[in-house]
């Protein structure tokens, strides 16, 4: 019996062990399939780095070469330091240096982007580049010889070595000692460099776009308040809620971000509600109470008009509806206030409203809080109908109006804010009130549009 026994599952027994073992020789397969594929990517992205960082010297010195009255060659010059630069940052953020002290690195970058990006887009024959501006843009070029030097020896260290992409981001994970891995040390060594060299005049154009970009609750005025004093806001924001079922955590603790989330449960939401509060001034920065939507009962209008009254019940005063989205039954509204007869874009709010019910699902206002203040704003130099003749002959303005916008250099200027139809399509067309430059094209649909006059 045994015997039979054994005949009939020694074949099953062997058919699953081989089974098995093609299984696991796949799997073993596949991962290191997956492995290969990302140190590719990895090694890929670093000695791209390396070539556009080479290349960014090159074009810092080639910039620096030309003769002082050459504005043409000095735009060109600035524009392909600021095109490589993005390319080398975006290199930086593929690979695996999240856990790694490069900080000072990117910033240095991100400077020279900045700066390089801000030179080029202004008129340079009428406001060319300053003795300090020159000035720094020696500097650069003196920093970026050593830069470069650096990132070339461990590139030739790598391929020397044949060092791994993958170890890196081993012993970064495991929190092993810099020297342990030839790239980390270096890459550290190389920040470390660049947290030493001195301070570079970069003009208070970059540094005032640095500034916009670095929101934190320092810009912010008023008192610190407690976690008890939130649960007494967010009580009074959602209204019929008892504080003490309020649940508030403190973010940032001992950072400028220094901010409250609070929490409250709530039938029929995915998951509460939420509200985030600065804790300087216990300003709201951002509520959701998300649920689904499983029908559309309101349309765009009558969305706009119930996150208007919202707005008006929860003090956000003088506010219009600027721009229109809808997805998955909820609409959401973009709203801006207004400074007599110009829409302050600066300070915007986003509502978000379900189109079963109309109830308020959410509001972004961080816009709003970080950009509020009092703006005294100069006539502008330019009339409508000056501003008009910018645009192209074959552009059919429908409505024009003032506008406070941030263009794509981080300056707020005013605008004339034209709509009209060109090539079949229903554009936005900002003007700047002073000079007539085109400072942004926003494309509009034919449902906004249609909202928008109602």
């Amino acid at each position: 019996m045994y015997k039979r026994l054994s005949v009939i599952m020694f074949p099953i027994l062997l058919v699953a062990l081989i089974g098995t073992g093609l299984w696991g020789y796949m799997e073993h397969q596949e991962k290191n399939s997956v492995l290969i594929k990302a140190e590719n990517q990895y090694q890929r992205a670093f000695h791209d780095l390396s070539f556009h960082v080479g290349k960014l010297h090159n074009e810092l010195g080639n910039t620096l070469a030309v003769n002082a009255t050459s504005q043409d060659a000095y735009k060109k010059g600035l524009i392909n330091v600021w095109r490589i630069t993005s390319q080398a940052q975006n290199e930086i953020s593929q690979l695996p240096l999240t856990l790694l002290p490069f900080n000072k690195t990117e910033e240095f970058l991100a400077n020279i982007s900045n700066f390089a990006y801000r030179a080029a887009v202004r008129d340079l024959s009428k406001q060319p580049l300053s003795q300090d501006e020159m000035k720094t843009l020696r500097t650069l070029y003196e920093h970026s010889t050593q830069i470069n030097k650096d990132l070339r020896q461990v590139q030739s260290t790598v391929m020397a070595q044949n060092l791994r992409w993958m170890d890196v981001e081993l012993a970064l994970a495991t929190q092993k000692e810099p020297q342990d891995n030839a790239i980390i040390d270096g890459f550290t060594s190389m920040d470390k460099k660049v947290s030493e060299y001195p301070e570079i005049d970069w003009s208070p154009a970059v540094m005032s776009m640095n500034q916009s970009l670095k929101r934190n609750m320092t810009m912010l005025s008023g008192n610190e308040v407690t976690a008890d004093e939130i649960k007494m806001k967010a009580a009074q924001f959602l209204g019929a809620i008892d504080p003490s079922v309020i649940q508030v955590v403190e973010n940032g603790t001992g950072t400028p971000y220094q901010s409250y989330s609070a929490f409250v449960p709530k039938e029929g939401t995915q998951d509460g509600a939420h509200l985030d509060y600065s804790k300087k001034g216990g300003q709201l920065l951002w509520y959701n109470e998300a649920r689904d939507v499983k029908s559309k009962q309101l349309d765009l209008r009558q969305a706009r008009d119930i996150a208007a009254q919202f707005l008006d019940d929860h003090g956000y005063d003088g506010m219009t509806a600027v721009s229109y989205d809808e997805y998955s039954n909820v609409a959401d509204i973009t709203f801006a206030s207004r400074n007599q007869d110009v829409i302050n874009y600066l300070e915007k709010v986003a509502v978000k409203v379900a189109l079963d019910n109309g109830e308020v699902t959410g509001l972004e206002a961080r816009d709003y809080v970080y950009d509020k203040k009092e703006r005294q704003l100069a006539a502008p130099k330019l009339t409508e109908e000056e501003a008009k003749k910018t645009l192209s002959p074959e552009f059919k303005a429908e409505s024009v109006r003032k506008a406070l916008i941030r263009n794509d250099v981080e300056e707020e200027v005013q605008c004339y804010q034209v709509v009209g139809r060109v090539n079949g399509g229903l554009y936005s067309i900002y003007v700047n009130a002073d000079s007539g430059a085109h400072e942004k094209i926003d494309r509009i649909s034919e449902e906004e549009a249609q909202v928008s006059r109602t």
